[in-house]
């Protein structure tokens, strides 16, 4: 898997190389000039064939300081070049100073205030500009930025009317578009439902090293329109030490900021999903799904199916007694096993051949404060998802009393609120400045609380383990999956994570593996999914990824 790296985890990267003598700042500003231009042609090869206009806008920083080196070599290639600084130059940082002066060598530079347009400068016109690179802010964004609104509407209305193919200008960001978070995918400060309709967004956003959590995370893929990431060399240079105290500026309430060593993961192909030759169906486990009452079923029947499919080598619905004919009519090579209350599932568990238990999907509150604390007290591979998850919404204390470091807890936004209320309201407030308290934060918090992974559902889904180990499966850019909003599509999600389990990945390798999964399957499938859908999709993935 990638990495996601945080404003501050980048900054030390970037420091320790050059306090090693590896590399000196302004060599490095110079390769992320180049690499933004190596982006822009490449992703419009027409742009290299010959000369166009381009505006340039620079803030009071290191990005500025790679918009200076942007401008210089699109001016060496023939362009037509206009360069707007937003701040002093005397208070520019000394690697961008020195691509000021460079730049002022070939070039001049206008400046910019709160009612500048980028689209007036020596009369040229909208139409006239082919480019428009934002190196404004870049990651070090720590508060809310509406300190240009005119140049903010102007930058929206260009990348709209490009995707739309109803301009020729085209907007590029350096790192992630100004205004946006690149720790939460969030814009601070911003108080309307959609940034995306009047702040800065792209048509491409260059980043370097490696993405970072805000290009994956709420309004970063619609913001960012695509991410390319661009090499500067340091591949292999020297890295902070792990645990080490992050730079200044920690989360709110001196939140798990992430120290350097404790780096986010993207979640990407898994590996280890085949089955070997010379096994047996005991071999990779069985699972139990504990269902509800009648007419409550489909849920856990969903469930069953997932697990079944990623490879569980048996699978058994436990629903109650008076629900046992109808699962019968809906089931054939999955078992059933009455369980109509707690002595009954601990007769049950006495069988160790069952390794994995889900809990939750269609089981009813009720009957999951009957059943949660004898499956938990089993000590077995464990996912816990809707109904076993909201039972405990009065007194989570008691739930996480007896979770274990073998259960997966796999909330949505509204279950996560009720189990976690002091952390929802963290992560729901708004952040006006300072490295924003972000869903990551609230994950890795969540999983220490309750001792066992956690995976918060969503788009940009993130799982975390009580250790602080962190992933993020992303379902954006080319991985966009909206027909996943669908009834029981969760349901499905933690079958998959039962299933292999039951086949005898740890609890975050399953998470990972599933999530992932599961939105190839709608990938697979595409536009009018429904849940039913998703497990048997997982047929044609496997081939695919040839399992």
């Amino acid at each position: 898997m990638s990495e996601l790296l945080t404003a501050a985890q980048m900054r030390a990267i970037e420091q320790a190389a050059i306090d090693s003598g590896e590399v000196t700042g302004l060599e490095l500003m110079e390769r992320a000039g180049r690499g933004v231009v190596e982006a822009i042609f490449e992703e419009w090869p027409e742009l290299a064939k010959t000369s166009h206009k381009a505006v340039v806008l620079c803030g009071p920083g290191n990005n500025g300081g790679d918009g200076f080196v942007v401008a210089r070599l699109l001016k060496e290639w023939g362009w037509a070049v206009g360069v707007f600084l937003y701040g002093d130059a005397e208070k520019l940082p000394p690697d961008a100073r020195v691509n000021y002066e460079r730049w002022l060598s070939i070039g001049s530079v206008s400046g910019t205030s709160a009612d500048t347009s980028v689209f007036n400068d020596q009369n040229e016109t909208r139409e006239d500009v082919a480019l428009y690179v934002d190196a404004l802010l870049g990651t070090g964004l720590m508060r809310h930025f509406g300190d240009l609104p005119v140049v903010q509407d102007d930058l929206n209305i260009v990348a709209k009317q490009f995707r739309k193919k109803a301009g020729v200008g085209r907007v590029v960001a350096i790192d992630i578009p100004s205004g946006l978070s690149s720790d939460t995918g969030y814009y601070p400060g911003y108080t309307h439902s959609d940034p995306i309709e009047d702040c800065i967004i792209a048509n491409l956003t260059v980043s370097f090293h490696t993405k970072k959590v805000g290009h994956v995370r709420v309004f970063g893929p619609a913001a960012c329109g695509k991410v390319v990431v661009k090499s500067i060399g340091l591949e292999g240079s020297p890295r902070p030490r792990g645990g080490m105290q992050s730079p200044p500026g920690r989360a709110v309430g001196d939140c798990p900021a992430v120290p350097p060593g404790e780096i986010v993961k993207l979640v990407e192909r898994p590996n280890s999903l085949g089955k070997q030759s010379n096994t047996h169906k005991y071999s990779h486990g069985h699972a139990l799904i504990l269902a509800g009452s009648s007419g409550k079923g489909g849920a856990a029947r969903l469930a069953a199916r997932g697990s079944l499919r990623i490879g569980a080598g048996l699978v058994t619905v436990a629903p109650t007694p008076g629900a046992l004919q109808e699962n019968a009519a809906r089931l054939d090579a999955i078992m059933l096993s009455p369980v109509g209350d707690a002595p009954t599932l601990e007769a049950v568990l006495a069988d160790e051949r069952l390794n994995t238990l889900c809990l939750g999907p269609g089981l009813g509150q009720e009957r999951a404060r009957e059943l949660v604390p004898v499956a938990l007290a089993a000590k077995r591979a464990t996912v816990l998802d809707a109904d076993a998850l909201t039972a405990y919404a009065d007194n989570p204390a008691e739930l996480f009393s007896m979770l274990h470091e073998s259960c997966v807890m796999t909330p949505h936004a509204g279950e996560f609120a009720r189990l976690f209320p002091d952390i929802a309201e963290k992560l729901n407030a708004p952040a006006t400045k300072g490295p924003a308290y972000s869903k990551v934060d609230a994950t890795r918090e969540a999983a220490a609380r309750a001792g066992c992974v956690v995976l918060f559902k969503g788009p940009d889904t993130v799982i975390a383990a009580p250790d602080g180990r962190c992933s993020i499966n992303s379902a954006a850019y080319e991985r966009s999956a909206p027909w996943l909003a669908t009834a029981g599509s969760g349901d499905v999600l933690a079958g998959f994570i039962t299933g292999l389990l039951a086949r005898g990945f740890n609890p975050m390798q399953a998470a990972e593996s599933a999530a992932w999964l599961h939105v190839e399957c709608a990938l697979s499938f595409g536009p009018g999914l429904i849940a039913e859908d998703l497990p048997e999709a997982l047929p044609e993935v496997f081939r695919k990824l040839d399992v």
